[in-house]
């Protein structure tokens, strides 16, 4: 089990490290251009190409390896954002009078009332896709932050040292800054990973349903309903934006646990 567990904490960052990589270095990495054609449409795989092509011709290997860095900064953007909007709000919800806390509780439920893939697609109409992720993400992820949030600053706020910090005549927000947000640490990580896997989720299906980045940029979510068509053709084409997606996801989710663990917090 040890073995297990130490084997699981080198790979994470170690997969995490070619992840960041490829996404910052893919341009540079790419064979060929990714948005030029190379050879025949659905191609199968080659000693040439790896992948294949899509259905323009287009190297697959070289749009995967382009294909990440738009997609990625959109979703961390959105996943800061609600993770900052939703420890604002839930230690105004677990600090402040029994009205602020009844207050913030019903704007929550009133935000997580309308689902998250609706109010996106509801935005995307106004705005543009990447902005539209960020506001949807901030409204339906910042109230589940705040939900825990808000209960685990009402279970620690009577702790001796928060009263100690109070007596001493702290002000409110060095009593939140210095002392109440650390005793969250492991909380706050572990939820980070979840606005992130929720906002790259919403990034992925406004791209796969048009509202995203325009063809013929490369991106993994725009690559998924670009090469459903030729499945059965070469199925590479399909899968290659596949195993990044699912990875990112993995990793963001995997990583906020462990952060949770050792920071504490999180079972």
């Amino acid at each position: 089990m040890i073995r297990t567990r130490a084997g699981r904490g080198l790979a994470l960052p170690g997969v995490a490290a070619a992840l960041v990589a490829l996404v910052l270095l893919g341009r540079h990495l790419a064979p060929h251009d990714p948005e030029r054609p190379v050879a025949a449409p659905w191609s199968p795989p080659s000693w040439k190409l790896p992948l294949g092509t899509d259905g323009l011709g287009r190297d697959v290997v070289s749009r995967v390896v382009s294909g990440g860095a738009h997609l990625l900064t959109v979703s961390l953007a959105a996943a800061a954002v609600a993770l900052l909007c939703g420890v604002a709000l839930g230690l105004a919800a677990g600090w402040g009078t029994a009205a602020v806390g009844r207050a913030a509780r019903w704007f929550c439920d009133l935000l997580l009332a309308v689902p998250a893939l609706v109010l996106a697609l509801v935005l995307a109409v106004a705005l543009p896709g990447a902005t539209a992720v960020v506001v949807a993400s901030v409204l339906s992820g910042a109230p589940l932050t705040a939900r825990v949030v808000g209960a685990r600053c009402v279970a620690v706020r009577d702790s001796g040292y928060i009263r100690a910090a109070v007596e001493r005549g702290e002000r409110t927000r060095s009593v939140l800054v210095r002392e109440l947000l650390p005793a969250m640490s492991g909380l706050v990580a572990a939820d980070a990973g979840l606005r992130l896997v929720t906002a790259l989720q919403l990034a992925t299906a406004l791209a796969v349903l048009g509202l995203g980045p325009q063809p013929p940029a490369p991106d993994w979510a725009l690559m998924l309903s670009e090469n459903l068509p030729g499945a059965a053709l070469n199925p590479a084409a399909l899968l290659a934006p596949a195993v990044p997606l699912a990875l990112t996801a993995w990793l963001a989710a995997s990583a906020a646990r462990t952060a949770g663990r050792r920071l504490g917090g999180v079972a």
